[in-house]
């Protein structure tokens, strides 16, 4: 069972600001857009979707064997058609993945549908978190950390550009869906002011 939240934001009023709009989490993979997002809908009574399981339910492949057998930029362009029909969808929780907020097009639809959270770790924290599995097919190099630090460098700018930037913090999931619930409230006081 997931623990609930520890923070008090009022939920409903967090929910009645954003009640026309989905919550996207982007970020770099390990950042834990996955496995907060599971945690911050269940906080705010919503559902969760994973946009790199659902383009691995629409492709009937893994994400790995769609980079090895088609390329990046034909998984790109499933990756927007899947988030294009999420985002038509009820608003929910959303995690991208780690290259979705990089597309112009798909940042514009994000931005029009969805409020995005950069979730924004170090190289430490990100190295730790995705050198316990070898999935990740950008890190499919002789110097991952190295890769993972160059699009760390190269992707700052860009998600920077996300609504709100909220730390993924070392430690127990809650306390990072703490601090998005936070920065939700305050940013849907600032909507209303």
């Amino acid at each position: 069972m997931t623990a609930k939240s520890n923070y008090t934001a009022d939920a409903g009023r967090i929910e009645a600001a954003l009640s026309d709009r989905t919550i996207a989490l982007v970020g770099l993979m390990g950042a834990g857009k996955s496995t907060v997002g599971k945690r911050l809908a269940d906080a705010l009574g919503r559902k969760f979707f994973d946009s790199d399981h659902e383009i691995e339910k629409a492709a009937g492949l893994s994400i790995a064997d769609i980079f090895t057998l088609h390329g990046e930029a034909e998984f790109r362009r499933g990756e927007r058609r899947v988030l294009e029909r999420l985002l038509g969808d009820s608003p929910h929780v959303l995690a991208t993945g780690g290259g979705a907020y990089l597309d112009p097009d798909t940042r514009n639809l994000l931005r029009e549908k969805a409020v995005t959270i950069w979730l924004n770790a170090d190289l430490e924290t990100l190295w730790r978190r995705v050198s316990r599995r070898s999935h990740r097919p950008l890190l499919k190099a002789d110097n991952p950390k190295g890769v993972l630090s160059r699009l760390l460098d190269e992707r700052r700018p860009i998600y920077e550009k996300a609504d709100l930037i909220v730390t993924s913090q070392e430690g127990p999931h809650r306390a990072t869906v703490d601090s998005i619930l936070k920065a939700l409230e305050e940013w849907s006081d600032a909507r209303h002011d």
